[in-house]
């Protein structure tokens, strides 16, 4: 290729006007030229190290596993998910009689399952370390969720959960390193919320792994984890690949608890092209009829209850319905790692009055790209036991890493 050749300078030492526009219109061309071929080159993709450093990794030589753009960053998600799995390390406080509320889940079905799978889940897993000195987080093992099923009383609660963890930072060193920036405690209820209240230190360092990621409760997006709500076990098996099947347009059935779902019921539950009921689906009007609605359904509407959070939202996407997220402010599971509007319908309360228009709106074409897409995602909302690559519980511990390496103390 030929060189770029400037206009010369003028002898006098002053540039014309002409020519000082010439030259920089020259100037900028090879510059843009330079960084678009530049750009072209595969670029060398990074992951941290337990220290903060990056890691350089040659695509070249990475393994085949490839994942698609419903990732914000595939291939940095991909090489920090490995790295995790090498190295992350978490500690158990061992404290706490297991026959009340600590170490040991209330159950794991329901839709608070997913604490009770939590704590499972850690204890058997390879991130488990039985010497502190080794941790990168600690874990609080009290659950809210079993001390609602003892039928402790919310001021209970808080008495008990205050008086655990203050005993924890008075008889180890490893809270007072940090003030508890790297300590965690998972809950997946409401009373979650209410039961550390007596304790703000515990709420403002700790990373709360909640299932009512709402910011009017204290929630801090980029220190606590949305953990999702999912109704375990599911019923019936995962929907997907079958949009011929999904002849309705949008379903939401339930328990009028919340300002938008009385909303959402007075204005469109007597609508022909959304399937809409102010009430859950009676057992009686046959075997398992709310479940298969998800499957014949294109869009299955998830407006907030009395928390943001719902466990309808795992249902749609196991069922391969597209999710339509209809509530402000909710911080959705694993947001931070997958795009979310690459698989759902993300809208705003206010959207509520022109919602059958603006599901109508979204051709054919798109919807089945957001049904792949969601096919793609499912596994990441199943909780297992033993655990497997990619689960729930192994997006929890993601978000735990990255957390590890971004909170600085």
């Amino acid at each position: 290729m030929s060189a770029v050749k400037f206009p010369q300078l003028p002898t006098s030492g002053v540039l014309s006007l002409r020519g000082s526009l010439l030259a920089i219109a020259l100037l900028t061309l090879v510059s843009f030229t330079y960084l678009s071929l530049r750009s072209l080159t595969p670029p060398l993709y990074t992951s941290q190290s337990p220290s903060g450093t990056l890691i350089a990794s040659d695509p070249k030589v990475a393994d085949s596993e490839q994942l698609s753009d419903v990732y914000h960053s595939p291939e940095v998600f991909r090489l920090n998910y490995a790295e995790m799995e090498k190295r992350f390390k978490v500690y158990i406080y061992t404290d706490g009689d297991p026959k009340t509320f600590y170490q040991t889940p209330r159950k794991l079905t329901g839709k608070y399952a997913s604490e009770g799978y939590f704590f499972q889940n850690i204890r058997e897993s390879s991130f488990r370390t039985q010497d502190p000195d080794q941790a990168d987080l600690f874990f609080i093992p009290i659950s809210c969720h079993k001390m609602r099923g003892k039928g402790t009383s919310y001021e209970n609660m808080t008495i008990i959960v205050q008086t655990y963890v203050e005993s924890l930072i008075s008889k180890y060193p490893y809270w007072n390193r940090t003030l508890g920036a790297d300590h965690f405690f998972v809950t997946c209820h409401d009373v979650g919320v209410r039961a550390t209240e007596g304790l703000p230190l515990l709420v403002k360092n700790a990373i709360r792994v909640v299932c009512s990621p709402s910011y009017d409760v204290g929630y801090i997006p980029h220190k606590d984890i949305a953990l999702p709500q999912v109704l375990q076990p599911f019923a019936l098996p995962a929907g997907g690949n079958d949009t011929e099947n999904r002849t309705s347009l949008g379903f939401w059935a339930g328990h009028r608890n919340s300002r938008i779902r009385v909303i959402l019921a007075r204005v469109w539950e007597n609508d022909t092209e959304l399937d809409i009921s102010n009430n859950r689906i009676n057992r009686a009007t046959g075997h398992l009829v709310y479940q298969k609605r998800f499957y014949r359904t294109k869009f299955c509407i998830c407006p907030g209850g009395s928390q943001v959070n719902s466990a309808r939202i795992t249902d749609s996407i196991h069922y391969g319905c597209i999710p339509v997220i209809l509530s402000n402010y909710y911080d959705l599971p694993f947001n931070d790692i997958l795009d979310w509007r690459k698989f759902a319908v993300v809208l705003k309360e206010s959207d509520v009055y022109q919602l059958k228009q603006i599901l109508k709106n979204i051709p054919y074409e798109n919807f089945v790209i957001l049904h792949n897409n969601l096919v793609k995602i499912q596994k990441h909302y199943q909780w297992n036991t033993p655990p497997v690559k990619y689960d729930a519980f192994h997006m929890v511990m993601y978000d735990l890493w990255i957390r590890h390496h971004v909170i600085k103390y």
